[in-house]
């Protein structure tokens, strides 16, 4: 079999793996096999991050609409349920930032679940 040296290739994919790395601790911004271990991981804990970060949201957003619930004598359950009898169909981040800003709104919504309960 012919021999392989991969030059330019090898070099250009070398090169890419340590700009990636630059800024890590110690080796794994300047060897080779160190930054490869290390970019392969920050890879890894990005991917869970990305799916993580839409369920902490998710988690905060239906806190604070539990809290201005909490304001309005009403659980965070019964106020979902009697905007779905209602037929209001708001997502949880617009709920969340209505109860942040805008109070007087939010107090309506909540009236007419209330009313939807009856």
């Amino acid at each position: 079999m012919p021999r392989v040296k991969r030059g330019p290739k090898r070099a250009a994919s070398r090169k890419k793996t340590l700009e990636k790395a630059s800024g890590y601790f110690l080796t794994k911004s300047k060897l080779h096999r160190s930054a490869q271990e290390a970019v392969e991981k920050a890879g890894r804990y990005a991917f869970i991050g990305r799916r993580r970060k839409k369920r902490d949201f998710r988690a905060l957003w239906i806190q604070r609409i539990n809290a201005a619930c909490r304001q309005a004598e009403m659980s965070y359950s019964r106020f979902m349920d009697g905007l779905k009898k209602a037929g209001i169909e708001l997502n949880r981040k617009i709920l969340a930032d209505l109860a942040a800003t805008d109070a007087a709104a939010f107090n309506e919504l909540v009236a007419k679940a209330k009313a939807a309960l009856g």
